[in-house]
Formats: structure tokens, sequence, C-alpha cells
């Protein structure tokens, strides 16, 4: 397992909600308000701006070999891949995002 990967892994297991976002990205802005809406106050909610980040690029490409998608925001809550902000929006109006939450 490379840094990456060990960096990505545990992001994903010590935390209930991630993102991984770029801070310029209108789709991640989105995203990220939507799920402050309703995150409960109780979980842990890390993100991660790759744009901001030295490695960025690095992580975005090891997010395509975990999950297929390279674009952002890829979202993860209680280690379940959800997707981008059309997945999340989906998930949200079909009532989905609350057994992922729940979990």
């Amino acid at each position: 397992m490379t840094a990456i990967q060990k960096q990505i892994a545990d992001q994903i297991n010590s935390n209930n909600v991630v993102v991984y976002s770029k801070s310029y990205c209108p789709y991640c802005t989105r995203a990220k308000s939507e799920l402050a809406k309703i995150i409960p106050s109780d979980m842990s909610v890390l993100i991660l701006e790759l744009d901001n980040m030295d490695d960025g690029s690095n992580i975005q490409n090891h997010l395509l070999e975990l999950t297929g998608q390279r674009s952002v925001p890829n979202i993860f809550i209680n280690k379940k891949h959800v997707g981008g902000c059309d997945d999340l929006l989906a998930k949200i109006k079909n009532g989905q995002i609350k057994s992922l939450l729940s979990n």
C-alpha cells in the first residue's frame, strides 16, 4: 500500500463523512452546503480541498483507481462511496441518505 493509499484509507475509516473537493468547484460547494444541512453535529466530517494540497492530484488519481470517479466532489459517508454532487442530491431526494448517515 502506498502512502497516498494509506492516507485515503485512514481518512475514510476515521471520519463519518469525507469530501474530496476543490475550492473553486461549484458542484463541490453545492454538495458541501447540502451536507451541512443534514449531517448530525456528532458526526466527524473531513473536507479536503485537493487544489490547495501539494499531493492533491495524486490523491485524485488514487480516488479514480478506488472509485472509478475522477471528478470532484468525491464523497464518502460511513466508509461507503456516495459519488459526486448529483449522486448525493439523488440520495437526499429519495431518502437513501438517511440510511447512509445512520450506519
